[in-house]
């Protein structure tokens, strides 16, 4: 079966792969994670709010962006925003967003609407008694909120944050249909260049499975280990 496979198109390809490929990868995969992060707490506090404007409106942005899928986020983004971009300044050409910004504030604007669900049931597994204890405290919300329930919160979440962001490592991806040198693009060059599809598609799984079950299994453990006994 493998008789007519040359695996020396990977050794060949090895640097290419890893230095540009997997290095592009990564660091989407990581300021996505944290400008996600950020934004879905942000988004999780709004649905948590008494205000019921500012809850409709962080609920409705969650459920908008959790029914689409990701890939016609990113076709959205990068060819049509720049031309509502323009709309809204009152340029006459279209503005220049760029595929990596495009990519990388598409990811933030999706995976947030994710972490805020994680964050939501974070806060929310926070015992209420210890909310009116920062509050008999003398602080305020946000007080209260920075010191008392999001950094229980994220403990608790910290598992589930880290799985998410190993489905975003794996959606990231799909910036391959922009044309963007990313892991999966960087092979998929390469597999064109050489004719060597499946040899290069077998390898980019290969590393996909490796990588990701490896997270799995260290996500497990720091699960057991940060777990509160209650």
């Amino acid at each position: 079966m493998f008789s007519n496979f040359d695996f020396n198109v990977i050794e060949r390809s090895w640097s290419y792969l890893f230095q540009v490929g997997m290095v592009f990868t990564l660091k989407l995969t990581l300021l996505a994670m944290v400008g996600g992060i950020i934004l879905g707490t942000i988004l999780a506090m709004m649905r948590l709010s008494k205000l019921r404007a500012v809850s409709l409106v962080a609920t409705g942005y969650v459920n908008l962006i959790r029914s689409i899928p990701l890939v016609l986020v990113i076709f959205w983004f990068y060819f049509l925003v720049p031309y509502i971009g323009a709309w809204i300044i009152g340029a006459k050409e279209p503005i220049q967003v760029g595929a990596f910004s495009s990519s990388l504030i598409t990811f933030i604007l999706f995976e947030a609407a994710y972490y805020c669900e994680i964050m939501r049931a974070g806060i929310q597994s926070i015992s209420r008694g210890q909310v009116f204890a920062g509050y008999a405290l003398g602080m305020n919300y946000w007080q209260m909120m920075g010191n008392v329930v999001l950094p229980q919160a994220f403990r608790n979440m910290i598992p589930v944050l880290l799985t998410q962001t190993i489905v975003l490592f794996q959606d990231v991806s799909l910036v391959y249909v922009l044309s963007i040198t990313d892991f999966v693009g960087a092979a998929s060059k390469i597999a064109q260049r050489d004719g060597r599809l499946v040899e290069m598609y077998l390898f980019v799984a290969i590393v996909y499975f490796v990588l990701c079950y490896g997270l799995s299994l260290l996500v497990k453990r720091l699960q057991q280990r940060v777990a509160i006994i209650r």
